[in-house]
């Protein structure tokens, strides 16, 4: 903490004599320094224990880096910095918020989740601005041909990959009503597979454990059970199972997909018996993860129904954002992470076998006709 508030004082103080500087030189470099000291700050907020503290300060440094970008719109390393801040800050107090909540409040989660998904938005275009400076003309190929565009980034721009691929699929989960998104969802997994190529090695495993949600999805888009379970099994050989989220990954996508509970709940609890102070980089990351994992075991019968061929007929009515839910992870200089997937419960558990399948309420007319269906079913 100690070390969080001089970094926090230092930049103040730069800010300041950036202001007062008389000469244009002066002031720039003033800037620039600034800049550069946030660009390499994530480990401040990453170590921290204090879920809520962080998220208290954080939209000050958030709006910190963009006010910094407006006199400095070509450092990349602020441009990274703020796109990985503000897509982990979406994450974990607005994205998880929203999960948490849906059931109890679904009007404050919707509108949790719209917040979350134009953050994501937001946070992708700083990374894209980061990739263009060193790629010129990549964002525009990477919608033409993602595949061939991604070839020409080279190791030391993996950050870049990975967190232009987290922003922009956290969005895309987030956006399921929206084509215009889904179809870049090719883009992601692209963005995914050459940083993978590039280090598979980057965050510790924090590649692998994106790909475990994209490949959770249907065959048909690409997913692949086995190759989601081969990214855990990376994933957690190479963060020393010293991270929970992982755990939570596989269990809330692939393991509810084939409705393995006994799986399902191991899996949440190996992720709470990880120490989250046996690796402070990854301490505010842990946190989140186990946050999630015992959301999901508390509420376990949500996910599972008790005979199997009723799980198979009804898969297509679970959660159509399992496996896109999840796509940022831990990485070594961002100061929260920890993306996974939480599903929506399967319809089978709230009415659904006795044709009352849940209604998610809109406005209206419309409304007050779904919440009469959602009484009868109650009776």
């Amino acid at each position: 903490m100690a070390r969080a508030l001089r970094g926090i004082v230092g930049c103040l103080l730069l800010v300041g004599a950036s202001l007062a500087a008389p000469g244009c030189s002066l002031r720039r470099m003033a800037v620039k320094s600034v800049a550069d000291t946030l660009a390499g700050s994530g480990e401040t907020f990453a170590s921290d224990e204090d879920l809520e503290l962080v998220r208290e300060a954080a939209p000050f440094s958030l709006k910190l880096m963009e006010s910094l970008l407006a006199e400095v719109p070509t450092h990349r390393g602020l441009l990274l910095a703020t796109c990985s801040g503000f897509t982990q800050y979406a994450y974990a107090f607005l994205h998880t918020d929203a999960a948490l909540i849906e059931h109890e409040d679904f009007e404050r989660s919707e509108a949790l989740k719209a917040r979350a998904r134009r953050m994501y938005l937001r946070a992708r275009d700083y990374c894209l601005r980061h990739l263009e400076l060193g790629y010129r003309g990549l964002g525009a190929r990477l919608r033409a041909d993602p595949v061939r565009a991604v070839r020409v980034v080279r190791r030391e721009d993996v950050a870049g990959l990975y967190w232009t691929a987290a922003s922009w699929g956290a969005a895309i989960a987030l956006g399921l009503d929206r084509p215009d998104l889904i179809a870049d969802l090719p883009v992601v997994r692209a963005l995914f597979d050459r940083a993978l190529a590039l280090d598979e090695t980057f965050g510790d495993g924090a590649v692998h454990e994106a790909l475990i949600s994209l490949d959770a999805l249907p065959e048909a888009m690409g997913g692949s059970a086995a190759r989601a379970r081969e990214h855990f099994d990376r994933a957690v050989a190479l963060s020393k199972g010293r991270a929970a989220g992982p755990y939570v990954t596989l269990a809330s996508t692939v393991v509810v997909n084939e409705q393995n509970r006994a799986e399902f709940e191991r899996l949440l609890k190996e992720a709470l018996a990880v120490d989250p102070d046996a690796d402070p980089r990854r301490r505010l990351a842990n946190l989140v993860a186990q946050r999630r994992a015992r959301y999901l075991l508390d509420h376990v019968e949500w996910f599972f129904v008790s005979d199997p061929a009723r799980a198979r007929e009804s898969a297509w009515r679970r959660p159509s954002r399992v496996g896109i839910y999840g796509v940022m992870l831990d990485a070594p200089d961002a100061w929260l992470s920890g993306v996974v997937s939480v599903p929506q419960p399967s319809s089978d558990v709230t009415g659904a076998s006795r044709g009352c399948a849940r209604s998610r309420p809109t406005s209206g007319d419309d409304r007050r006709g779904r919440e009469k269906r959602s009484e009868s079913c109650e009776r």
